[in-house]
């Protein structure tokens, strides 16, 4: 395994090298100093989505929402707490299906809210429906992560 990781800025979307030995100590990004790992969801758009995706080095469960959907506005706190819960090992991230419905398309979601589990540009997991934050930590941590 690759010694240093890749992380995109969630502010910038500067792509850093990180030892994976620092994932721990809370580093920043190298342009523009943001918190490369927030332990909190990041919010994707049809803009950042793609390259969030396929830079990223890490782990990153995204949550595909709206915010007409109670289910969806439901699990949000549930979603933060397992973000919290996750971090430096699991990047958790949001998209709006409204908002960025071109970015959400091309995965067919058929209900919202859906998390897709993403690791190098490839979806290794699915899951329909909100969750309680352990829920969402034991479907996550039962990913095939390589």
């Amino acid at each position: 395994m690759e010694n240093k990781l890749k992380l995109v800025c969630p502010d910038c979307l500067s792509v850093n090298r990180l030892p994976r030995e620092r994932l721990h100590d809370g580093p920043n990004c190298g342009k523009c100093q943001a918190d490369l790992l927030p332990g909190s969801p990041i919010e994707l758009t049809s803009e950042n989505f793609a390259i969030f995706i396929e830079k990223t080095g890490l782990p990153v469960v995204v949550d595909f929402w709206a915010s007409w959907c109670p289910p969806c506005r439901a699990m949000e706190p549930a979603f933060k707490e397992a973000a919290s819960l996750l971090s430096p090992l699991v990047i958790l991230a949001k998209l709006s299906t409204e908002d960025s419905a071109d970015a959400a398309q091309p995965f067919n979601i058929q209900g919202i809210p859906c998390l897709i589990g993403f690791q190098n540009n490839a979806e290794v997991g699915r899951q329909a429906g909100a969750l309680p934050a352990d829920q969402i930590v034991s479907w996550v941590n039962s990913l095939p992560w390589t």
